[in-house]
């Protein structure tokens, strides 16, 4: 039998929502493995390394457009990859955590960042992930007001489609902007950053 089943007791049960203050009092450690929603503990799925390496490259080729951009218009950027980030607060609370994002420079020790701070959230779908990525993840973001949201699916070991979303403010929901293959060849795009799409470094994940 399972060891789910041994488990699944009502002492085993959340005692209590996690409110904010709660949740920084938690140890790193443990936050690092979990996502708070409506104030309910949800274990963090176990990602792939073709995931990993995927948000890795991803992460490089935006922190790259944003050192251009800052190196022309100035200001503060920083690209972070699997970091915690509090959409809201209340009713209850609700932390996640993107697997890149694009965020105004921040102290290290701001944990976790509030929502407003993030330009770009992006999600590397799984098999495991694929509906909380892209239905609940996607209409949270968007009530966060986090601008920009990609959604990154990968199949043979590369980087196969990038779908780019950018927020409606007056309808509070996320429209379709791009959708990107890698026979499109080269692709800039504009919006927050001037970022370019190439497809050669997103290609070979994991060797």
């Amino acid at each position: 039998m399972s060891a789910i089943f041994d488990w699944a007791t009502s002492d085993n049960l959340q005692p209590e929502p996690v409110t904010l203050e709660i949740w920084r009092k938690l140890p790193e450690d443990y936050c690092r493995q979990v996502e708070v929603v409506n104030g309910d503990i949800v274990r963090a799925e176990s990602l792939q390394r073709a995931h990993q390496k995927a948000a890795r490259r991803l992460a490089d080729l935006v922190e790259s457009a944003a050192e251009a951009h800052i190196s022309q218009y100035g200001g503060c950027l920083d690209v972070d990859t699997d970091f915690d980030v509090v959409l809201w607060e209340a009713p209850r609370t609700m932390i996640r955590r993107p697997d890149v994002a694009l965020i105004d420079c921040a102290p290290n020790d701001l944990r976790p960042l509030p929502a407003s701070m993030v330009k770009i959230a992006i999600e590397v779908v799984s098999s495991g992930s694929e509906m909380v990525d892209i239905a609940d993840k996607k209409t949270e973001y968007a009530l966060a007001g986090i601008p920009w949201y990609w959604l990154v699916w990968v199949s043979d070991n590369s980087i196969s489609l990038i779908k780019i979303f950018v927020l409606d403010h007056v309808l509070g929901q996320y429209t379709p902007h791009l959708e990107l293959r890698p026979s499109d060849g080269p692709v800039t795009i504009e919006a927050p950053v001037r970022c370019e799409i190439d497809w050669k470094r997103l290609t070979d994940l994991v060797r």
